[in-house]
């Protein structure tokens, strides 16, 4: 799997190091890998991201919504119990030559 440099050299110093949260840098990547670089959207519940991750399910939820807040991913849900479908954001493709 590829990771974009952003992620790497800006993402996760801001989300980690400022932020004080690598709970969602983790679930970021996660979710960058079931995304294929976020290409297409994947649908997975939480505790497949906590099982992914190896961080709890409330962990989950609170960097989903951080995530979500900052406008990183986008989140799909048919029905309240629907597995989600979430999007990943590069704003950062935006800016490149």
């Amino acid at each position: 799997m590829e990771i974009d440099r952003y992620v790497v050299e800006t993402l996760m110093p801001d989300l980690v190091g400022h932020d004080r949260h690598p709970s969602a840098f983790l679930v970021y990547l996660f979710l960058w890998s079931a995304t294929g670089g976020g290409k297409n959207p994947a649908q997975v519940s939480l505790a497949e991201i906590a099982g992914g991750t190896g961080i709890s399910k409330r962990a989950v939820q609170g960097a989903l919504e951080r995530l979500t807040r900052r406008e990183l991913i986008q989140v799909e849900r048919e029905g309240i119990t629907a597995v989600p479908r979430y999007t990943l954001n590069r704003p950062w493709l935006r800016y490149r030559d």
